[in-house]
This record gives C-alpha cells, structure tokens and sequence, in this order.
C-alpha cells in the first residue's frame, strides 16, 4: 500500500480498522479523471481486495466534488487518433472503450463491499462509477447529471447498462436523454442512494459508521452475499438459485459459521479471520 498513485490515494481508517479509504484525488480539476485513472484505479482495486486487512472500501472525492467526469482532454486525445483507415481506426477504439470499461467493472470483481461515499458534483463518468459500487450515499447539496448526451456520446461505461436496474428503465430513459441535473435528495427519491446525510462531516461519519459495521460481519458471508447478488442481477431465477446453492455448498461450512453461533450464544462480539 506504499505507492503513490496520480489520481488516487488510500487512507486506513484507524490502524486496527479493516475500512480503507480510497479516494479521487485530482481537486484542482473537480476530480475529473484522465487515462491514467483508468490504469491505476483497477489496479489499487485489486491490491485492496488482495489484502486480507481491508474488510470494506469507501470511496469518495479529494476537494469539493465526487467526480467532475472525464477529463476533455482524454477524449480529444481518444478521438484525434485517426489512422486514415476508417475500419482500424475504429477497432482501435472499440479496444479503447473496452479498456475503460474494465476499470470500472473491476469494482464489481473486488470482492470486499465498495462504499461510493458521494458530495458535490457526481457527473458523468462519476455516475459510472458510483452505479458499479455497492451502496450510494451522498449529501443533500450533491448534483448529479447523467451528462454524457451533452457532449455527444452515448454514455459507454455502465451507466445504460446498470442505472435501469437501479432506478428503474423510465427514470433510467429519462435522466439519460435530458442529461439534467438532480439533487441528493431527489437521487434518494430515485432510488440512485440508500440515504442522504444533511453535511459532508455527517457523511463521513455515517459511512463510517456503516461499513466498521459491515467490516464486523462474517468475511465469507460478506463476500459470497456481494458476489451472489452481482450474479443474480444478470441471470434469471433459477439460475441464480443454483449459483448460490454451488456458492453456499463451497463456502457454508467455515468457521465463520461456528464463531457466529458461538458467539449469539455466549453473548459477545464474534472474531473472525481475516480474507
């Protein structure tokens, strides 16, 4: 956890606590984040997960924004790349995208909980990124926008993708075409986050709060609820039955399971070893 990375930087919460901060961190330019974040994000990612000190990760923004969106200068770079050969220049962007993509999907392969932890602007890539997560909150004076229709894309990350399941396919078509921008409140009305807190400070402590708390829980049952939920968002019924049912008959019999009932029994907080 020693290296330094341009567009984030990782913070344990105290020393003995398995919440690790993870935060985007370029304020000068609202955090709105380059090609290298798309490098580096998955990467610090995967050494969280890796780590069996890290329990939950919370994500949030260095400054006065979440996440401004994409850095302009990252998609005039991607978009002056022009070979002469229409049928190349085209595939070389379609592997481009897929790349980007991969970074934000790597949020759903952490195993550990992501925490978006959401203040100030949350536009664009940002909502990419916080509707990958696994739980929203945000203050009330957060703005977001769905912005990418106003600078002519389609937006291409994940947000057509994983937004309808979230706040539903109209509300999805809606906040889309219109690109408009809406408060913390009314993304709590939406459905887009589980609970707005009235300042920053109470945020941070709300979080906070939340995930030592889900840090607390039983690792195995923690990660295989995350993951058997991911799966079941993208199969039917049956298949997700039968998913969970392989997942439990791997995971089940663990001593986390013993040190749970132990300790409702014997009236004391559980310890359990790490991931």
């Amino acid at each position: 956890m020693e290296e330094k990375y341009e567009t984030l930087k990782i913070q344990q919460e105290s020393p003995n606590s398995g919440v690790f901060n993870l935060i985007i961190n370029r304020p000068s330019v609202s955090n709105a984040l380059g090609l290298n974040f798309f490098s580096e994000f998955p990467k610090v990612l995967n050494a969280l997960d890796q780590n069996p000190t890290v329990a939950v990760i919370v994500l949030s923004g260095s400054g006065n924004h979440f996440c401004g969106g994409i850095d302009l200068k990252s998609l005039a770079a991607m978009a002056d790349d022009n070979s002469g050969d229409q049928g190349r220049t085209s595939e070389r962007l379609r592997r481009k995208i897929k790349f980007l993509q991969d970074a934000i999907t790597a949020i759903e392969r952490c195993r550990k909980p992501v925490i978006a932890a959401i203040h100030g602007a949350c536009l664009g890539l940002g909502i990419n990124i916080v509707t990958a997560c696994d739980i929203r909150y945000c203050i009330k004076d957060a703005i977001f926008s769905v912005k990418e229709v106003d600078l002519a894309i389609t937006a291409d990350l994940g947000t057509l993708q994983r937004l309808p399941g979230i706040v539903g396919f109209g509300k999805a078509m809606e906040l889309s075409l219109t690109g408009r921008r809406f408060s913390g409140d009314e993304a709590k009305e939406l459905g887009l986050v589980s609970r707005v807190f009235g300042s920053r400070e109470e945020l941070k402590e709300g979080v906070r709060t939340i995930a030592e708390g889900i840090g607390g829980k039983p690792p195995l049952a923690v990660v295989g609820t995350k993951a058997v939920l991911i799966r079941s968002r993208d199969v039917n019924v049956e298949q997700g039955l039968d998913y969970v049912a392989t997942w439990n008959s791997s995971m089940l019999l663990s001593e986390d399971l013993t040190e749970a009932s132990s300790a409702q029994k014997e009236k004391r907080k559980p310890t359990f070893a790490k991931l």
